[in-house]
């Protein structure tokens, strides 16, 4: 980061006047807030991205879930921090799955791709802590999310998809909790990841499976169910 040291002079410093031109220090602080401000990705980018390299439906309908649950989680585990950046984690959390699903590629190269199209490094690093089998540590609140949110939601899809008439409002969370038990339902989907990632979170795992479904009921249109 950089910063400002001011210059030790002797004795007191001089005022400077109203019309001086500002100062180099000064003038590379702004230059460093204008190129933060120009690099920052917007939500159409992540979406474009998406549009890239996953072309199935369900995958990115699985992509708009888990954007809507981190939009809810910024909103409630962090108010300061910027909804939006946390529902393009979602987005893009699986992005490059499509084209390269096994694990020594997924998501190693879609980090690979992030980086490239100036996606910033905090969230590169939630998106490498999603998949246990990186070794990728989780330390922000955000991969935390990311990483409480993805299964469930996926699970949540599945429950929607046996119920009579194919909705996630007709699934209620209590049965949602009592299915992770059924390992011959769902199977692909992994209960430990679920488990694992409501104790990071701190959450109690009927709460956030309530919490999740209520986030992606808000968008059920969107992603079919």
């Amino acid at each position: 980061m950089f910063r400002f040291i001011p210059r030790e002079d002797a004795g007191s410093p001089e005022a400077p006047r109203p019309d001086a031109p500002p100062s180099l220090s000064h003038r590379r602080s702004r230059a460093f807030a204008r190129d933060k401000l120009t690099n920052v990705k917007t939500r159409d980018d992540a979406l474009a991205l998406l549009h890239e390299f996953t072309k199935g439906d369900s995958l990115r309908k699985h992509a708009l879930a888990v954007e809507q649950a981190m939009k809810a989680c910024a909103r409630k585990y962090a108010p300061d921090e910027d909804p939006v950046r946390w529902g393009i984690c979602g987005l893009l959390h699986d992005f490059d799955y499509e084209a390269y699903p096994n694990a020594d590629q997924h998501p190693w190269v879609g980090s690979k791709i992030l980086e490239e199209r100036g996606f910033d490094a905090d969230l590169r690093q939630a998106i490498l802590g999603h998949a246990p089998y990186t070794n990728i540590p989780r330390e922000t609140l955000m991969a935390k999310a990311l990483f409480a949110c993805d299964e469930l939601c996926g699970f949540l899809t599945a429950c929607a998809l046996v119920q009579p008439g194919k909705t996630l409002a007709e699934v209620k969370p209590a049965s949602v909790k009592k299915k992770l038990k059924d390992k011959a339902f769902a199977r692909t989907v992994s209960r430990d990841d679920i488990y694992n990632g409501v104790k990071e979170l701190g959450v109690d795992l009927e709460e956030h499976i309530a919490f999740v479904r209520e986030a992606m009921l808000e968008i059920s249109h969107e992603i079919g169910v």
